[in-house]
């Protein structure tokens, strides 16, 4: 068997036990993953900057004997600091932000063992429900390349579904993991909050609302990975949900009978499309066979407020980094740093005063206890992930300030598990009449990551899900 097969026929914790068994090296792993950046990468457009050369040699050198050691792997530009590569959040005004070191992130990935292959695409700032920068252009849908990857972690979502990587790095402000899992057909776990730090130990405003973490072809990959970069850094301001110890062994217990609520309609009552309905359904009867309660219910929340609570906090983080890079430049900003959308986040944050964001913060804590009651009947939320199809690249235009609202219809059912810090992961269920991806959506209560693991795995063993989009993909 070739690596690439060995590469296509198994996970992350997989390929780290063959690994461990000899029966294959990380040198081919590599080998393995080299050809696919070659063959799919200039169709795809995942990868935006590679470091082969690094890895081998850091291979060469000798990797950490941590539990994923030789398995290759891809980071978001956007949130995890490589030293010697440019961070550059997919915006012009940072391409040559080159940075000097790892940052928490990346180091924590490399005692795990995995080789860092390069970094994949991201929407500017990760200010899009699309991966379509400026700066590197757009990330398509292994499944059907006319279509989105979704965003903002796009290029790691098509990496992995595309079969370049076996996993890739991601992080979640407002669905920015479990949206491009569900249009990659992937596993995507947004943590709670403080689960895993971010990434500099600073992000005071947006750390509270985005979560890392990373998309997967298997639910065990996500415990795994969650492992490898759980914990708090000295000195976080945000408490820490309480530690399971492993939530890779935590997948080895039942996870009992649970009360799961569901529903197929956002919270002012608008029905997500009909394929997503029917794959909320069948999932709901296939957990009621699997033993759970499960009956239709929901809690309430004010969807504008939920809104207006992410562009105020997350848009002040936005302008502020803005701010710091041009201070540093010492120059002020030109007309082509931004993309006309982040032009115009940063030019209206800049307009808003401190009363807007304490009241911004203060909802926050209120829709977290608006919700929180519901919480106390029902252990699981089950919904689609997206209230619409998978859109086709350009649907959300960030040149185009209308199409704003476009990407807000794909945040129907995420963005407030950012606001309340909820755990809450993206499953596949199926495919559309397009042969395009289905996903239903798990939120739990706070630091209920385990219970959403372990049943995300009764669904990944009851009703299993391809790996990977065939190659080459169909066009639009």
């Amino acid at each position: 068997m070739g690596a690439g097969e060995v590469l296509d026929r198994n996970d992350v914790v997989g390929l780290a036990g063959l690994v461990r068994d000899g029966e294959v090296t990380p040198v081919e792993l590599l080998d393995a993953v080299v050809a696919r950046i070659e063959e799919r990468n200039p169709v795809l457009n995942a990868l935006v900057a590679t470091r082969v050369d690094e890895a081998y040699a850091e291979i060469a050198a000798g990797l950490p004997d941590g539990p994923l050691r030789g398995v290759p792997f891809g980071v978001k530009d956007l949130g995890c600091d490589v030293a010697g590569m440019a961070s550059t959040s997919g915006s012009r005004l940072f391409a040559d932000n080159v940075v000097d070191a790892d940052g928490v992130l990346a180091g924590r990935y490399r005692r795990a063992g995995l080789v860092i292959v390069g970094k994949t695409n991201t929407p500017e700032f990760g200010k899009n429900a699309s991966t379509e920068p400026l700066l590197f252009g757009k990330t398509r849908n292994p499944w059907n390349t006319g279509h989105t990857a979704g965003g903002s972690s796009g290029g790691s979502a098509s990496a992995v579904a595309g079969g370049i990587l076996p996993a890739g790095h991601a992080n979640d402000g407002g669905g920015s993991i479990r949206i491009p899992a569900a249009c990659c057909g992937l596993f995507g776990l947004k943590p709670s909050r403080a689960r895993v730090p971010s990434d500099n130990g600073a992000g005071a405003f947006a750390y509270p609302v985005s979560m890392a973490h990373a998309v997967t072809r298997t639910v065990r990959d996500s415990a795994a990975l969650l492992d490898a970069v759980a914990g708090p850094l000295p000195g976080d301001a945000t408490l820490t949900p309480a530690d399971p110890g492993s939530f890779l062994a935590a997948l080895a217990e039942a996870p009992g009978r649970l009360r799961i609520g569901y529903a197929t309609a956002n919270a002012e009552g608008v029905p997500a499309h009909p394929k997503a309905i029917e794959a909320v359904e069948r999932t709901a009867a296939l957990l009621a066979e699997l033993g759970h309660h499960v009956e239709e219910s929901a809690p309430k929340w004010d969807m504008p407020s939920v809104a207006g609570v992410l562009s105020t906090v997350m848009g002040a983080e936005t302008a502020s980094r803005i701010q710091d890079r041009l201070a540093a430049l010492g120059r002020d900003l030109a007309d082509d740093d931004l993309e006309p959308a982040t032009r115009w986040i940063n030019d209206r944050v800049l307009a808003q005063t401190s009363t807007e964001l304490s009241r911004a913060l203060r909802n926050a804590e209120l829709i977290g206890r608006q919700i929180a009651p519901w919480f106390q009947e029902f252990d699981i939320w089950l919904t689609p992930t997206l209230g619409v199809e998978v859109p086709e690249l350009g649907w959300m235009d960030t040149t185009r300030i209308e199409t704003l609202a476009n990407a807000a219809k794909m945040t129907w059912f995420t963005s407030v598990f950012n606001v309340t810090g909820l755990p809450s992961a993206s499953v596949p269920a199926g495919f559309d009449g397009n042969g395009l991806p289905l996903a239903i959506e798990l939120t739990g209560r706070m630091g209920a990551e385990a219970t959403l693991l372990r049943v995300a795995a009764q669904l990944e063993e009851a009703a299993p899900w391809p790996w990977q989009a065939p190659w080459e993909p169909a066009t639009a």
